[in-house]
């Protein structure tokens, strides 16, 4: 059968959570034996997240491939166990870079070059390619940014077109919408609702189904009044009430009939009954822990806690993996010194030092991991945590003063971390960096073998500098090993202390791979080697 698409558009205001309903319905759909995937259209000029600031936009996910994204896909990847790839994120800045492309190149043989037609054909095009390799009998394709909006108007033209090409029942139009809660008048107002499905309208573009976000339930005579102005069936009207954790809105969607709604509006055969056992066992062990741990995430974003994204989800399903409630206190680490470090991090069970680029918070990294590694405290390196784990034993237990990252101080007389020799020569920022899946071989015996039980694995990376193995035997001499190696090119990975409880870091980001179904073995060993510290106190 050809795919059937569902496009996922959101109004009145931005982050009310398309990425979690467009997560939640695929999750529905594949337990009921459909293959699907999600794509986001993002409607900013940046071709690609990669170089936006998180607190601009959140983390920035990387895919297999390599694909700088953004952090919806983190979650299409948690909530369906199932990769994506470029293709499941596209921007008007690549949009319209290929368009230009293509007109430079003189694709369009002297025509006047127009967001109507080139532009929307080319949104059209993409959009439909997922559902043209064969793979996947629904694609569902969120829309960014809020019906109205400037910027989104190509993407819901180009919605408007393709539901008149393909036909009544292959595609639905999901539109999420806010019902606020008015306390003053102690009511809910549906005339937010109504402005925006009347502005998506006037693009031409009629809503099959209303998902309204709110803090209360919304009754029946308001879901009448809304289907009513909304030209919706009432059955269609659906409600998102807010929820103690995102993984319970694949089952209260389920009991909203939301997957019941698409499958009729797409003419779709009943398969079965949705398989949501081993998703429920999951939330079983989420909200019963037996065991609690607090764990110090020492970074630099942390007032957008989005900007760990998949650090924070991967605790998430490693502390259910471990029936164990996970607490993440957060610490700036521009605010950790040399005499503040011992009181602020005394009480964690486990600290992660986390990723992030330049030298802000640089100093309060080394010092933070300084006192774990003294201290016996559980400690996991992700990215720039690594670095920094290795510039701190180089200046204080190595005695090589003044070692650093080259990424801090190009002078540094001891680069224990310098930029990859394929990087030194690179001018444009963006897309450049080492990115995506990449070979790694543990050493058996190593705390790594055994965290992973296996040697060879696969992790993504985002990185421009690279542990300097100049240094290597100095460090493993020491007692700091090197027990993850790029086969390929012989760059460290992974490095472990010895003679220290459980302390390791790595280069990649194993949080990108963390699933509902499959948690990341590091954060569950992490989160269990926190728990046996928490006992031990």
């Amino acid at each position: 059968m050809a795919a059937k698409y569902i496009f996922v558009t959101g109004g009145v205001t931005s982050s009310l959570g398309k990425g979690i309903i467009s997560a939640s319905l695929a999750k529905l759909l594949q337990a009921r034996g459909f293959s699907v995937t999600i794509q986001k259209f993002d409607p900013y000029i940046n071709i690609d997240p990669g170089t936006l600031n998180p607190y601009e936009h959140g983390e920035c996910f990387v895919t297999e491939d390599g694909a700088e994204t953004d952090l919806d896909l983190g979650h299409y990847e948690r909530f369906l166990n199932v990769p994506t790839s470029q293709a499941n994120n596209v921007t008007t800045g690549r949009i319209y870079h290929h368009v230009i492309t293509q007109e430079r190149e003189g694709a369009y043989l002297g025509k006047t070059v127009q967001v109507v037609p080139h532009i929307t054909d080319e949104i059209k095009r993409r959009m439909l390619l997922l559902g043209q390799t064969g793979e996947f009998d629904i694609v569902i394709t969120e829309i960014g940014g809020c019906v109205g909006d400037i910027e989104s108007l190509p993407f819901i033209e180009a919605v408007r077109q393709l539901r008149w090409e393909l036909g009544v029942n292959e595609t639905c139009v999901i539109h999420l919408t806010l019902v606020p809660y008015l306390k003053a008048a102690g009511e809910l107002k549906t005339k937010p609702t109504q402005h925006s499905v009347r502005d998506l309208s006037e693009a031409g573009v009629q809503p099959d189904i209303l998902v309204c976000r709110s803090e209360h339930h919304i009754p029946t005579d308001l879901r009448k009044k809304i289907a009513l102005f909304c030209n919706v069936k009432q059955n269609s009207v659906i409600e998102s009430i807010d929820a103690e954790t995102i993984y319970d809105v694949p089952l209260l969607m389920r009991k909203e009939k939301l997957d019941e709604r698409v499958i009729a509006k797409l003419k779709l055969p009943h398969r079965n009954e949705p398989e949501l056992e081993t998703w429920k066992e999951f939330l079983g062990r989420l909200k019963n822990p037996t065991a609690e741990v607090n764990i110090g995430l020492v970074g630099k974003y942390v007032e957008l806690p989005d900007a760990y994204k998949s650090i924070v989800e991967s605790f998430v399903h490693a502390g259910a993996a471990n029936e164990c409630k996970v607490n993440i206190k957060w610490f700036q680490s521009e605010n950790i010194s040399d005499e503040n470090v011992a009181s602020l991090l005394r009480g964690m069970d486990g600290v992660l030092v986390a990723p992030g680029f330049g030298e802000r918070g640089f100093k309060g990294k080394l010092e933070a991991i300084r006192f774990v590694r003294e201290s016996g405290i559980p400690f996991l390196g992700i990215c720039l945590g690594m670095q920094c784990a290795a510039v701190e034993f180089a200046r204080n237990v190595l005695g090589l003063e003044g070692a650093a990252s080259t990424e801090m101080d190009p002078n540094t007389p001891f680069p224990v971390i310098d930029m990859m020799e394929d990087q030194k020569n690179i001018t444009q920022m963006g897309g450049t960096m080492r990115l995506g899946a990449y070979t790694c071989e543990l050493k058996k015996g190593s705390k790594a073998f055994s965290i992973y039980g296996k040697a060879k694995i696969s992790e993504r990376h985002r990185h421009r500098y690279e542990f300097n193995n100049k240094y290597l035997a100095d460090y493993e001499r020491a007692g700091m090993m090197a027990t993850g190696i790029n086969p390929d090119t012989g760059l460290v990975e992974v490095i472990e202390l010895q003679n220290h409880p459980w302390f390791v870091a790595a280069q990649y980001h194993p949080e990108l791979k963390s699933t509902v179904l499959n948690p990341h073995p590091l954060f569950v060993k992490f989160v269990k080697a926190a728990m046996s510290f928490s006992k031990s106190k």
